[in-house]
Order: C-alpha cells, then structure tokens, then sequence
C-alpha cells in the first residue's frame, strides 16, 4: 500500500494528493491532538520510510514487551524527533524549559497595526528565520519552496513539517492559541533531564538508597535507573529518550496536561507519554511501530488479510501500537524490577485507523517456543543484545547461542516467573535438553563463565516460580483459586522444604521474600485464633493437622532465616 493513501479513509481527516493530512475541524482537547498526529507520524516518519527503502528494518514485536533493551544499531537515514504539547496556551517566560517561539497570526497581542496577516508580515517571517537558523543547509531551499504559500506555524501545516522537524536535533512544541486552537508554538527545545535528582529520589523512596551510603547506591544504582526510565517506555539509552521521560515525569508531578512523543533512529518507535485524569500515579505511555506477523494460525492470517489489515501483504506487515500500564515498586513482589505490562495491543487499520485487539502478536507463547527451539538449535536468525553492549548477530556457535539464551531469559524472566505450568514445561524441556546435554560437556567447559551466567538466570527463575506460588498462597490462592488452609499450609511446606536445598544457589532477594510470604501466612490472625492456640482436644483431625503444619512451617522459616544470615556473613 502506498503510504500517500495511509489514513485516508478515516472521516475526520483530509487527504491531500502530495501525502499531507488536514483536520477537517478545529482539534479541541489533548485526546484529538495526540490522535491527529498518531496519524501523522505513523505515515510519514513510520509508513513514507518503510516504502521508500528496500530493507527497512522492521521491529520484533517482543521487543514491544518490557523489559525494554537499548539498540545498538543507528539509522541516520531514518526520521528521528521529540515533541511535547500543552492543553494551555505558552507562557514563555515562565516555561520551565527553552525553546524559540514561533507566532500564530490569531494572536492579538502581537499582530502588528494594519496586518492581515498575510504570508509576507513580519510574524511569518520570524518563523520561517527561526526554522532555517536550525535546518541543516541542503534543506533550507526546500523548505522556502515547500512553505512558500503556508503559514507554518498553523496545525494544517504540520504533516507538511514534520519531515523538517523528524530532521532537527532537538524538540518541537505544540500549545493552544488565544482562541482554544493548537498550533507549532516552539521549535529547538531543549526539555530538561534533571535525572540526578529524580534518580536519587526515586531511589530513596524505594529504599534501594541510604543517605551518604556509596556502596548500596553503587550497588543498586542501574536498578533503580532501569526501573525509573522503564515507567516511561525507554530502556537505559540516549539522551532523546531519557529527557524525554524524565521531562514527562516532571510535568505530571507539577499537574499539567500534556502529551511527550518522541521517535528513536534506532528503536524506530513512536513512543507517547501523556497524562490522563487526575488521581494516576504516572503518565500513560503507547508505542507503535511496523512489525510483521509471525504467528502461522492460518486463521489469523486469514483474518488480518480480509479485514485489510496489512500494510505489506507479502511480508504481512502491519501497525501495531501497544498501551501500557505502570506498576508501582514493590520490593517484596518477586517481579519487583517490573516497572511495565502490556495492557492492550491495537493492530491498527492502515486506511480507515479502525483496531483490531483480538490478535496477539506480542505475547504469542507459540512463537516464543518456536525461537528458544531455534536458538539452541543455531537456527534462529535475528540479533540480540548481550548485557547491554555487545550485539550478537547469529547463533552458529555454541557462544553465541548461550549469549543469546542469556539475553532471551533476561528478557522474558518476568513472564517465565508467572507462565502457565504447560508453557513453563515446555520452555523448561527445550532449555534442559540443551544445557545438560552430555555431548556438550566439552563445548561447555570451554565456556564456562557464559555457562554459568546462563544457569543462573536459569536457576533464578526456577526459584523465583516457587516464591510466586508463596505469593499467592499467602493468600490462600493456588493456581487461580481459592483453597482452605489445610491445602495451603502443605503447598506452602512442601515448596519451602524444596527451596531449602536449591538456594545452594544464593539469591538473598529469593530467600527474603519466601520469608516474608511465609511470615505472613503464619501471621494470619484467624488461623492463629482458631487452630494454633486452639486446645488439642478441641480440634478436628484436619484442625490437627493444620496445626502440625504450622510448626513445621514455623521449623521451616527458621532455618531459611538460618541460611540468610549465613550466606550474609560469607
């Protein structure tokens, strides 16, 4: 599909024949905005590239899942670009970020006496001077020719920018006029990181910071930064990214309505970050990007083409956006570097903008099995990213397989931790066959390091699937159902008595939490009341076996606190 007909079956919009979208009627709130330029951006910095390269580089859409990973790859040829809108009209002087403002003719206060404001008054010419300050030379005359006839700050003129703008280094502003209307405010923003500070506070109020305490803050700092920068959809990257969520978390703290886009050359994602009603915690943060679909459900495929949903039929590309949704630290959750979950996925219609959320493209287990099984295999054909800074390329080795299974786990060790019992089998068959293979003990040893750390990640994940079940059995809950106490408390002995002799590999944070979810089943005060302090001779033989297995649990706890103190002091 040419990307000149993108968006263009959708009523509220105008089609133009040289690419441009027009909103057929004024945008009045922050909602219609950010849907206008989703539109925008999706056809000429997402849709106008892909068709006008031969290998564009489509995105994964597990790289949509968090956590997030940062790319090692640049595009420069590709656009890039921050932008961040107010539901206000600006205030220069008392805006807390610099910027050079552009004029909109509908201003009363600066049309100067006798103006009409026709193209040729000195507001037009301060924009079109404050464009070109910062436009790249071989631009500048397309852009007088492209602008000749346009007031460029007005939104109608904005599909006609963007090109320009996804070209400049720094931001672009969009804010009401005196009359309700939006228009490009701002060019050459710079939108400040004060992430410092954020880091620190952040840090202290999750207490993985002390005051003046170096070596816990050198030891927890790259969590805290990751989860940070994770609430608002980045990993750990540029300084585009980083500005661009630490500036949203700023402005939601001060109450403002606001939306924050911004598009990575090498993520090649349109990432929004914008505020919602009051009362939220964080902004809400969307990503979309063109990805092509994996799955072989012929009924899916099926479904996607008649509907009209692929942009690319042959390579069955489509718009995917994703929404999120945010999750408060908690350091006793056994996913507790979880910052992200996906909350919805939209496949977007590539004419008419209608979604499809009935196709699970980014958490399809199958597919999942499918690569793990080509990984080990040397088949799978792709990149990853090991430990943030090497970018591995195939899997022909045995070395760079293990660097990929450990880039996988990292990856998907959250969703492992809470799969079902049947994929976990799977992943677990898959994944045993390969780092215990007998034939291998030669090919491993020579690698033992990377082995190690594969096993590791391996083994913590094994464990931490035990420690979710003391999760969730804390409140008496087992496999998603509610169970007496009885079956609680000899789930919850039986799962402790096999911990005891796996945290031979030491995870404090695993010990920690298996005592505090089993601390807190043996504080329940009704259990306490009716069965623990209850006389023998008073109870039931189910009241006395529940009894008895609470002093074994007690036993238990106890010697799992032995096992703290003694790796601690090792």
């Amino acid at each position: 599909m040419s990307w000149h007909k993108a968006f263009s079956k959708i009523p509220a919009l105008a089609a133009l024949k040289n690419g441009q979208l027009l909103p057929k009627s004024p945008l009045r709130g922050l909602g219609e905005l950010r849907t206008f330029l989703d539109y925008v951006h999706i056809r000429h910095c997402l849709l106008k590239p892909y068709s006008e390269q031969r290998n564009y580089p489509l995105v994964d859409a597990r790289d949509l899942l968090p956590s997030f990973e940062p790319n090692l790859t640049e595009y420069p040829e590709l656009p890039g670009f921050s932008m961040v809108a107010f539901e206000r009209p600006l205030d220069y002087f008392n805006e807390v970020f610099q910027f050079d403002l552009l004029h909109t003719c509908r201003d009363p206060d600066l049309r100067v006496a006798g103006d009409s404001c026709v193209l040729e008054s000195p507001l037009h010419v301060s924009n079109l001077d404050a464009f070109l300050a910062h436009l790249p030379r071989e631009l500048r005359e397309e852009f007088r020719a492209d602008t000749q006839d346009r007031q460029i700050s007005d939104i109608a003129s904005y599909s006609l920018l963007v090109g320009y703008l996804s070209r400049m280094d720094r931001a672009h502003v969009l804010s009401l006029d005196r009359e309700g209307q939006f228009y490009l405010s701002g060019i050459y923003a710079s939108l400040p990181s004060d992430l410092d500070t954020e880091l620190k506070r952040f840090g202290l109020k999750a207490r993985k910071f002390r005051p003046d305490d170096n070596i816990l803050y050198e030891r927890n700092r790259e969590f805290v930064y990751q989860f940070l920068m994770e609430l608002y959809g980045y990993p750990i990257s540029s300084e585009r990214k980083t500005s661009a969520a630490i500036f949203a978390r700023r402005l939601h703290k001060m109450g403002e309505r606001f939306l924050i886009k911004a598009l990575g050359q090498s993520d090649r994602t349109l990432t929004s970050i914008f505020s919602t009603g009051p009362g939220q915690p964080y902004p809400q943060v969307e990503k979309v990007a063109l990805v092509p679909v994996e799955t072989r459900a012929a009924e899916t495929l099926d479904f996607l083409e008649s509907e009209g949903f692929f942009l690319d039929r042959r390579k069955r590309v489509v718009i995917l956006r994703v929404v999120y949704s945010q999750h408060k630290f908690d350091p006793n959750n056994v996913r507790q570097d979880r910052a992200l979950s996906v909350l919805r996925q939209e496949i977007v219609h590539p004419l008419t903008g209608r979604v499809c959320t009935s196709v699970n493209l980014v958490k399809d287990t199958y597919t999942m099995s499918l690569k793990l099984n080509d990984i080990v295999r040397g088949e799978f054909v792709g990149t990853a990213v090991y430990k943030r800074n090497e970018l591995v390329e195939n899997t022909e080795s045995h070395a760079n397989r293990l660097k990929f299974l450990h880039s996988w786990l990292c990856k998907h060790q959250r969703r492992m931790i809470a799969y079902s019992d049947e994929f976990y089998s799977e992943i677990v068959h898959v994944l045993d066959g390969y780092l215990s293979d007998p034939e291998l003990t030669d090919e491993f040893d020579d690698l033992r390091d990377l082995y190690q750390e594969v096993w590791g990640s391996y083994s913590f994940i094994k464990q931490a699937r035990k420690i979710k079940q003391l999760e969730d059995l804390k409140d008496r809950l087992h496999k998603g159902k509610r169970i007496s106490y009885l079956e609680t408390l000899t789930l919850a002995t039986a799962l402790i008595s096999e911990l005891k002799f796996e945290f031979a590999t030491f995870f404090k944070p695993l010990i920690s939490q298996a005592i505090h979810f089993a601390e807190a089943m043996l504080n329940d005060r009704y259990l306490i009341r009716t069965y623990v302090r209850e006389k023998d001779d008073n109870l039931t033989e189910n009241g006395l076996r529940i009894k008895k297995l609470y002093r074994r649990l007690v036993s238990l706890v106890d010697e799992l606190k032995a096992i703290r103190k003694t790796r601690a002091e090792a």
